[in-house]
């Protein structure tokens, strides 16, 4: 999202989403909030959650989509008992039933949802269907078919038990998975319904709950210039990839889009490899390291 007056602002400012209230109005109040003339988010956080919410302005919104390609990690807890139609408190009841099962039971069937795993999306999603969103059809009453997708759960654990018809689990996971649908499988496969009942982000690609700030904290900060000192680097997105300073007339070369002679760095191990190009610790480019020649793939105008 852009505003024509606002400071040519880059970097990324990770927020402590609250409860209650959508990604794009945090979008919304950021920009305000910095005075920027550009930003994005990188992943809808849904309105009941809360957690880490990337913000990228500028040049980081170039870097978008790889903070969406990364893994995610998530605290939820799952009421049992009933099922909603968004799968999550704002929605309405549509079923119920008496089956609650035990501690035990729902410990023991973790194992089966660790791994690659077919998952269809709730239909109360962002997705499109034949170039509308699924959210939109839903409310609609509009019938459509939501295709699975094959997403990954690397890591699903069980952390307590708040109530005796709730649990809270803690679950590392790749893009696109959709915890909601997670909730309702888990309480499916112990023949029940489940719903969930909260959702934390903890960690969103490289950023985790370290990283962000309050969006009521940086309210209560007075003057502007000290609220863009919040923002973070664009290479804090990038801390796992490889870093190549470059000499000050190939960092020229690159922005222009140029390629440029890889004998002047010992990369021989890179070959094949994209990797950050820097000139004094700022980044110039994502290149991708070749034989004869390193090839900018998105630059950087910082």
């Amino acid at each position: 999202m852009k505003h024509s007056k606002g400071d040519n602002l880059n970097g990324w400012l990770i927020i402590d989403k609250p409860e209650g209230i959508n990604s794009t109005t945090i979008v919304n109040q950021t920009r305000h909030l910095l005075n920027a003339k550009k930003n994005g988010h990188t992943g809808t956080l849904d309105p009941f959650a809360s957690g880490v919410l990337p913000i990228a302005f500028g040049e980081a919104t170039k870097l978008i989509s790889y903070v969406m390609d990364g893994d995610k990690e998530y605290e939820f807890t799952l009421q049992f008992g009933s099922t909603t139609d968004t799968l999550d408190p704002t929605g309405s009841v549509t079923s119920t039933c008496t089956r609650i099962p035990t501690q035990q039971e729902i410990i023991d069937i973790i194992p089966k949802f660790i791994g690659t795993v077919n998952q269809v999306p709730p239909i109360y999603s962002a997705i499109k269907i034949n170039g509308k969103r699924a959210y939109d059809l839903a409310r609609n009453k509009k019938h459509f078919i939501m295709p699975s997708r094959t997403i990954k759960i690397h890591r699903l654990d069980v952390i307590d038990f708040p109530s005796t018809t709730s649990a809270r689990f803690f679950v590392s996971c790749s893009k696109g998975t959709y915890i909601r649908t997670l909730g309702a499988d888990i309480a499916k496969s112990l023949d029940s319904l489940g719903y969930l009942s909260s959702l934390r982000r903890t960690k969103c690609a490289n950023f985790n709950l370290s990283n962000t700030i309050l969006l009521e904290n940086l309210k209560n900060i007075e003057y502007i210039g000290e609220r863009q000192k919040k923002l973070l680097p664009l290479l804090t997105s990038l801390c796992d990839i490889t870093v190549i300073a470059v000499k000050e007339e190939d960092a020229s070369k690159l922005k222009q889009g140029q390629r440029i002679s890889p004998r002047s760095y010992n990369i021989s191990n890179l070959i094949g490899e994209d990797v950050a190009a820097t000139l004094n610790d700022e980044l110039v480019a994502l290149v991708r390291i070749e034989e004869n020649r390193i090839s900018p793939i998105r630059v950087f105008n910082l």
